[in-house]
């Protein structure tokens, strides 16, 4: 039988910090709603952390009382498609990585609908 030592909060964010990862946690989360196309899962008062590995955000949703709604939308008018999301980061990442300006970039990953990898081949 294999025995495995407890560590310390303090041992294990130094361990994650020298594998290039950080984690930190959001203060006073209400609600968090997770839409998809046929529900919305709400989940009242969860703890959430963000986990950032190489420049990537995990958002880590624990406990609370979760429920299903019906997805939500506004006065039986068809729902408004969803604008990409990215951040600056992500403008400055694809920028730096194909040596064009910011706006260029945004505007690739616009095209790209937020994707990366996509925005970055688009202007390659």
């Amino acid at each position: 039988m294999v025995m495995h030592k407890r560590m310390n909060p303090r041992e294990q964010k130094r361990m994650m910090q020298r594998m290039g990862m950080n984690m930190d946690s959001i203060p006073d989360v209400h609600q968090v709603i997770i839409r998809t196309s046929g529900k919305d899962i709400v989940i009242d008062e969860p703890e959430v952390a963000i986990l950032q590995v190489q420049g990537q955000k995990m958002y880590q949703v624990i406990g609370g009382q979760a429920s299903e709604q019906a997805p939500s939308v506004g006065l039986g008018l068809a729902a408004a498609p969803a604008k990409p999301t990215f951040s600056e980061e992500d403008v400055q990442l694809v920028a730096d990585q194909t040596g064009k300006s910011l706006d260029i970039a945004r505007g690739a990953l616009k095209d790209a609908d937020g994707d990366l990898a996509k925005a970055i081949l688009l202007l390659s």
